[in-house]
């Protein structure tokens, strides 16, 4: 039985461009994993990637009838405004005569389940959570022509009704798991998934609804890891990125894990980035880690404001988040955060600690960050806590066809507008950093010219703020985003002519 995993066609959005909320980072590997846990099992499991190869779904359509798997398996990605360009391809897809079984997987569908079963006629199963086990049984049932419906983890339409088979247990040891296929190319950054799931449940990230519905970690071991890393090595690869949503892991195990770790990686010659909570760093650990290969951090500060980080769910602390910048660049390594300046809870007051904190530990002083941290705004997706809390609180607004997106009523008119005036603004001068004939493009070195148009966005920031928070009856957001785009863009003029 032919079975093909596909990383479909995706389109991009023209406001959420910049943004990779719709799907954890460590997405990029489920097709990998997907099939090699069906390779292992024996099957003929092969994996296409369309969005690699630039295909468009009219050319994906017609290699999936030229190939007639039995059982077309997909990572289903949500992709903002153009989302339902994928349900129209799988409908145009059975139009043409694919008669297999259609399934998918992947963060998206384990969350939105319920709604794309009843959306989507022509979508057979979604596998819900990690998928590796429930594709293998899937595969297994279908070629031996035996019912499926029945399989754990499994959420299908019967009799023109959505069923689910309730939640799969997670397996405990991730060790398990073959190594997944690759199909990435042997100059590229190596992704590596050293760890799954989160020990902590903040309510904007998927990540534990997806496992567990509730917090869950579990850590490869260090040999494991390496085993896969010196594969990869002696392949060529030399720089690696740990895609892991919390990679050093809790508690006291966590830290001795990431010893050993490190102490395993000094064997070879590489470097790698890592993604973790700022309360989980300290000295030792970073000393470690950078003696190991870390060149690159990310820490997921979020606030700057303790009300809100306590909204959240976080678990951590202004202070914590200081004492972990800080524990970076003692390490000679500059940390980039994970943060949102606007969430639905926010006051004016939450607004002017967080820029405090961003002033203070001096991470405005480079434009691509600056403009990201300046405008950066929770995204409430479907299987969230977050989206739930704001569902039953009755102010929560779906968008699409399927609502796993929504708009929140914000508690305060000021941050909204302010929101609104600021986004708008710092879209557009990261549209203009993407454009090669800019003074600003993010490839080139003038850094006078980076510096001048950073200063103005973060002093235009403080004038939003002291407007939003003086002024009764404020100016239309969208009339006023126009004037600062047109100041930016005198700004932009002499910098050009300068």
């Amino acid at each position: 039985m032919k079975i093909l995993i596909l990383e479909h066609p995706r389109i991009s959005s023209a406001t959420r461009f910049n943004d990779i909320a719709n799907a954890p980072l460590w997405s990029c590997l489920l097709a990998g994993y997907a099939a090699s846990a069906l390779l292992a099992a024996g099957h003929e499991a092969e994996i296409i990637d369309a969005q690699k190869n630039r295909w468009n779904f009219q050319k994906t359509k017609k290699e999936i009838i030229r190939t007639a798997p039995s059982l077309l398996s997909i990572n289903a990605i949500y992709f903002w405004e153009h989302t339902d360009k994928f349900f129209d391809f799988l409908t145009e897809l059975r139009a043409a005569g694919y008669l297999g079984h259609i399934n998918l997987f992947g963060f998206f569908p384990t969350l939105a389940w319920n709604p794309i079963l009843k959306h989507s006629q022509p979508v057979d199963s979604i596998a819900t959570g990690e998928p590796e086990h429930i594709l293998v049984e899937l595969a297994d049932r279908l070629q031996l022509k035996k019912a499926w419906q029945d399989i754990p983890g499994l959420a299908h339409k019967t009799d023109g009704r959505v069923k689910y088979n309730g939640f799969r247990k997670p397996k405990k040891n991730p060790d398990l798991f073959p190594f997944p296929v690759r199909n990435d190319d042997a100059g590229e950054t190596a992704t590596i998934l050293a760890s799954r799931g989160c020990y902590n449940a903040c309510s904007f990230c998927p990540v534990p609804s997806f496992y567990n519905n509730g917090p869950l970690w579990r850590g490869r071991t260090p040999s494991n890891i390496l085993t896969e890393i010196s594969q990869l090595y002696n392949q060529g690869r030399r720089e690696f990125y740990f895609i892991d949503p919390n990679f050093v892991g809790p508690g006291i195990k966590g830290r001795q894990r990431i010893f050993n770790l490190a102490e395993q990686l000094q064997k070879i010659d590489i470097t790698y980035g890592i993604e973790t909570r700022p309360n989980d760093l300290n000295d030792t650990i970073m000393a470690a880690l950078v003696s190991s290969g870390l060149k690159s951090l990310l820490l997921g500060i979020e606030s700057g404001s303790s009300d809100i980080l306590d909204g959240m769910g976080k678990h951590s602390s202004r202070t914590i988040s200081e004492n972990a910048i800080e524990i970076c660049r003692l390490a000679g390594l500059e940390p980039e955060v994970g943060f949102l300046m606007f969430v639905p809870d926010s006051r004016i007051e939450d607004i002017e600690r967080n820029f405090s904190f961003l002033k203070q530990n001096m991470l405005l002083d480079r434009l691509d960050r600056t403009v990201n941290l300046l405008s950066h705004y929770q995204i409430v997706l479907m299987g969230t806590p977050g989206y739930q809390l704001f569902k039953n609180r009755g102010i929560l607004v779906q968008k699409g066809s399927l609502g796993f997106e929504a708009d929140i009523l914000y508690r305060s008119r000021r941050v909204k507008w302010l929101r609104d005036v600021m986004v708008e603004v710092c879209r557009y001068i990261l549209k203009i950093m993407s454009e090669k004939t800019s003074p600003v493009y993010w490839k080139k070195s003038d850094q006078k010219k980076h510096f001048t148009v950073n200063n103005f966005i973060v002093n235009l920031f403080y004038d939003v703020l002291q407007q939003a928070k003086r002024e009764k009856n404020l100016p239309s957001a969208a009339i006023l985003a126009v004037d600062l785009k047109k100041d930016l863009n005198n700004l932009l003029r002499r910098n050009r002519d300068g």
